[in-house]
């Protein structure tokens, strides 16, 4: 029985109860990604966040709660088989209890563990590279494009950072924006066209930064390489500085 889900965490969970008390999976899917095929039964299973609490529980009663947040990360990845290497997890961990997290060496563990490790490097990276723009009404915004969905694991430290300022981190890919002000925060469905006007001194603020860098940069220790190993090509577009020095980081 292949299960098709809404995508969230808590409809993930759904399924892994059904699992367990329903009639064994095949497979788990996202419901716009799924593929139909002649082998397998498919079931949609609707959210419930009743059976997706016992599951939560049981994971973080029976595992632990350091294996639910590694598995909370491994769900947010890209990885097209992430569902199945979860409940592969995490029926290894209800056999072995908190110890499955040191199972280096057993595939299973190794999976996710990889997952997690994949979505908190790109989580350092995007505290590393996002870039803000002054917007109208002193509106702080800034275009990030992950790979995984870390948007969510970045709230805390930009909320700390900015706590005084109005500010919008919009993942462009998933259509979805952090809007924080004071240390509050929230994810919501954002699109392109509700992203604010520049300020008026948003293009001084660049052609000072652009002063700043033709001022303190030595042409002749240039590095491309380097600068690629630094800071990765596909996160160049979203970057200020790139946007603005154009060829002087290719």
């Amino acid at each position: 029985m292949d299960y098709i889900y809404d995508g969230t965490f808590e409809g993930l969970l759904t399924c892994i109860h059904h699992h367990y008390y329903t009639e064994k999976t095949t497979g788990i899917s996202v419901k716009d990604e799924y593929q139909p095929n002649f082998l397998n039964r498919s079931k949609e299973v609707i959210t419930d966040e009743i059976k997706a609490d016992i599951v939560y529980e049981a994971i973080e009663r029976k595992i632990s709660s350091y294996d639910l947040r590694r598995i909370y990360k491994a769900f947010l990845s890209c990885d097209p088989d992430k569902e199945m290497k979860i409940l592969r997890y995490i029926e290894l961990g209800f056999k072995k209890g908190s110890a499955v997290s040191m199972l280096h060496g057993d595939p299973i563990v190794f999976d996710v563990q990889s997952l997690e490790k994949k979505v908190n490097r790109e989580k350092e990276r995007m505290l590393q590279f996002v870039r803000f723009s002054v917007m109208k009404n002193g509106v702080l915004y800034a275009k990030i494009e992950p790979d995984h969905d870390v948007l969510e694991l970045t709230a805390h430290h930009f909320c700390d950072r900015y706590r005084n300022d109005l500010f919008i981190i919009h993942d462009v890919k998933r259509k979805k924006a952090l809007i924080a002000f004071q240390g509050e925060w929230y994810i919501t469905h954002f699109e392109e066209t509700d992203i604010p006007e520049l300020s008026a001194d948003e293009n001084e603020y660049r052609r000072l930064w652009k002063t700043y860098f033709d001022h303190i940069a030595i042409k002749e220790r240039t590095n491309p390489k380097c600068q690629r190993n630094f800071m990765p090509v596909r996160y160049w577009k979203n970057l200020t500085e790139v946007n603005i020095f154009g060829e002087s980081y290719k």
